[in-house]
């Protein structure tokens, strides 16, 4: 599926099915895998999933750069940072 994006993700999650807090966890346990600074996509159901995990992740220091509704699930595009600090 082609989205509109500000760059390619270097890796992608499909959370779909998954409950909070769950699918927070599994998100940042994949951003920590990554290099600093990639892209990893996320898919994530509506309601509290897209309501809490961007909020989430925000808070845990991670840059959520775009989040777009693909009808019936959302895609959510989140930065791991060069630091952690």
């Amino acid at each position: 599926m082609s989205l509109f994006s500000v760059s390619n993700p270097d890796a992608q999650l499909d959370l779909r099915g998954t409950p909070c807090p769950i699918n927070f966890v599994r998100t940042k346990l994949r951003l920590e895998q990554i290099q600093p600074g990639s892209l990893l996509e996320v898919w994530l159901d509506p309601g509290e999933p897209i309501e809490q995990v961007p909020d989430s992740l925000t808070m845990a220091g991670y840059q959520v750069e775009q989040i777009t509704d693909c009808a019936g699930y959302f895609s959510l595009l989140v930065r791991r940072p060069i630091s952690t600090s």
